[in-house]
């Protein structure tokens, strides 16, 4: 009992477990305890006891992660004490006759000493530090001194890799020079050939870019002597001075024969050559000042001297460019005489047409409103008709204005044919909408003359059906005709009135006459329809009577029945004496009807009447 006590009292926050642990020893070896209640005791222990072994685990863990964290923050600690400053620093110990070099030396010296004896020192504390609070299990002081311990690490590392970046600035610079200045050479013997080999094309700057070649060569010199002297300072100034001269001696090289070329030869030939086609096309009165040749060729010759004083001095900014931009202009003036020149052709040939188009179309609106008053006093014209032609008349006189404003200008020769080709398009655009408005006004008015001419040949046609109605009506001898025939022979009588009495009314509603028309076509047509129905069931009817007579003395009642149908058939109800009849002779021979039916040929039944 007191031997557990004692272990357990090492450790403060185990001082519940370790009274459960005496508690549950004291009932295990106690006499008086059943085995069910041992067991019970002893399940416990194992489980307490477990807990204890992975609340171990856990912060074992955790210190040994710590810990080898802590190792390899101590790692980069020594990796910056063993920095490979001071051999670098001993090599410029060689240089110390150049006062730069002395000075840049001594400072260099003094921020290692900083580091070695003051920051190294420090981390070195911080670690130790880090330590002793890990050994104490103070893992919050610990992980917070292991993140001072990291942005301290960080700091010394980055200046001290700046200051070994510094030094070797020095202690490679003759090497690293070396390199860039035998590419430097390289490229200079190539330039310096490629001169050599096509002086000619240099011209009178020949001696001029010699005496560059001279300068560059100089510059190689300055390098050797810097070099020889330690003067390590001042080799990034000189290869820079190199550098800017090889990129500026490669553009003299390639673009000086290009400029000399352009400015001597090819631009003045070329504007010579625009000049002559200009004044030769200004005498063939083309309207050319639009595009301001005269003015262009001063500015043009006058930045071809400026770039020539600057190319004497090897100033090619620009040079090369602005000339290319001199000759894309002149290039493109050639492509503004040709397109006036077919412009004038394309015009001379489209305002012929467009002339002879508008004379047209003045023409017919002329004589449309010479004739307005008639079609009016005719015709009842709407005032939407009215108003579309006056518009019409309206846009024609404003383009006949505008043709000759374009007629005006082309005589003046004020303004450039492409343009005028342009106007000329967009007025023939115009004058087609409105011959397209106007062509839609005159098939309304040919309308309204087609619908009038078509209107009384059609009353004359509905006339001979008419009269044909009648005629049939005629040729048979009907005992009686029905009442309602005569009242749409009446009908159709008053609707060709009608149509007559629209024909002669002054002006003519051509809405109205149309629907007279129509109704007088229709009730003529079915009057037509009803007489041939009428005639072929009276004909039908009689027929089937007569066919009946044989058989009135062979059936008793068939004699009176007939008698029956024929006075249906006097007193004009033809349709009900056909329907009885068949229904008599049916019973005495089934399937008269279709007999009946081959028998009958009524009078100018095979005629076929196209009347509708």
């Amino acid at each position: 009992m007191s031997s557990f006590s004692i272990v357990f009292k090492r450790k403060k926050y185990n001082k519940p477990i370790a009274n459960i642990i005496k508690i549950m020893i004291y009932l295990i070896i106690g006499d008086s305890m059943d085995n069910s209640f041992l067991v019970l005791i002893t399940i416990l222990f194992v489980a307490v006891l477990a807990i204890i072994l992975v609340i171990y685990f856990i912060r074992s863990k955790k210190r040994n992660r710590i810990k080898r964290r802590l190792e390899e923050l101590e790692v980069e600690k020594n990796k910056i004490d063993s920095s490979p400053i001071i051999p670098e620093l001993a090599k410029v110990e060689a240089y110390l006759k150049n006062t730069k070099v002395k000075k840049m030396y001594n400072e260099w010296s003094e921020r290692l000493k900083f580091i070695k004896e003051k920051e190294i020192p420090e981390i070195t504390d911080m670690i130790l530090e880090t330590e002793y609070s890990l050994d104490k299990k103070d893992y919050k002081a610990t992980i917070y001194n292991i993140s001072k311990l990291e942005m301290k690490l960080y700091k010394v590392r980055t200046n001290s890799e700046f200051l070994l970046g510094e030094i070797k600035e020095i202690t490679s610079s003759e090497e690293r020079s070396r390199v860039v200045i035998t590419e430097y050479k390289v490229k200079y013997r190539e330039l310096l050939h490629k001169f050599q080999s096509s002086k000619n094309e240099y011209g009178k700057l020949e001696a001029t870019i010699s005496k560059q070649f001279e300068v560059i060569a100089k510059r190689f010199e300055d390098y050797e002597t810097i070099m020889d002297n330690n003067e390590y300072t001042e080799v990034n100034n000189i290869l820079k001075i190199i550098d800017d001269l090889l990129k500026h001696m490669s553009i003299v090289i390639d673009e000086v024969p290009s400029i000399i070329l352009i400015s001597t030869s090819v631009l003045p030939r070329k504007i010579r050559e625009i000049d002559d086609v200009y004044n030769k096309m200004l005498k063939a009165n083309y309207p050319l000042e639009y595009l301001n040749v005269e003015y262009n060729i001063k500015e043009a010759e006058q930045k071809i001297k400026d770039i020539k004083a600057r190319t004497k001095d090897l100033n090619l900014e620009d040079s090369l460019f602005e000339l290319k931009v001199l000759l894309d202009y002149f290039e493109s003036l050639y492509n503004d005489f040709e397109n006036e020149k077919l412009a004038r052709a394309k015009y001379s040939d489209n305002v012929i047409l467009f002339r002879n188009k508008l004379k047209k179309i003045n023409d017919v609106v002329e004589d449309i409103f010479e004739q307005l008053d008639d079609l009016k006093n005719v015709y009842n014209l709407s005032e939407s008709s009215i108003e579309l032609l006056k518009q019409i008349y309206d846009e024609l006189q404003v383009m006949n204005n505008d043709y000759v404003a374009l007629l005006e200008h082309a005589n003046r020769n004020s303004i450039a044919f492409t343009k005028l080709l342009k106007e000329l398009e967009i007025l023939s655009t115009k004058l087609a909408t409105l011959e397209d408005n106007l062509d839609t006004t005159l098939d309304s008015l040919g309308n309204m003359r087609d619908d009038e001419i078509r209107a009384r040949q059609q009353l004359e046609e509905i006339k001979v059906v008419l009269k044909d109605a009648k005629l049939k009506m005629r040729e048979y001898n009907l005992p009686v005709i029905p009442q309602s025939y005569y009242i749409e022979l009446n009908e159709a009588s008053s609707a060709i009135r009608e149509i007559i009495k629209e024909l002669d009314r002054k002006p003519i509603t051509i809405s109205v006459l149309n629907t007279r028309v129509d109704t007088a076509r229709d009730l003529v047509l079915k009057l037509y329809t009803k007489t041939r129905e009428l005639l072929k069931t009276a004909a039908f009817a009689e027929l089937a009577i007569v066919y009946g007579n044989r058989y009135r003395s062979s059936y008793d009642g068939l004699s009176n029945k007939l008698n029956l149908t024929e006075q249906l058939f006097l007193k004009g109800e033809y349709k009900k004496s056909l329907e009885m009849t068949i229904n008599l002779l049916n019973r005495i021979e089934p399937g008269i009807y279709d007999r009946l039916l081959k028998l009958y040929n009524p009078k100018n039944e095979e005629e076929v009447d196209d009347y509708e």
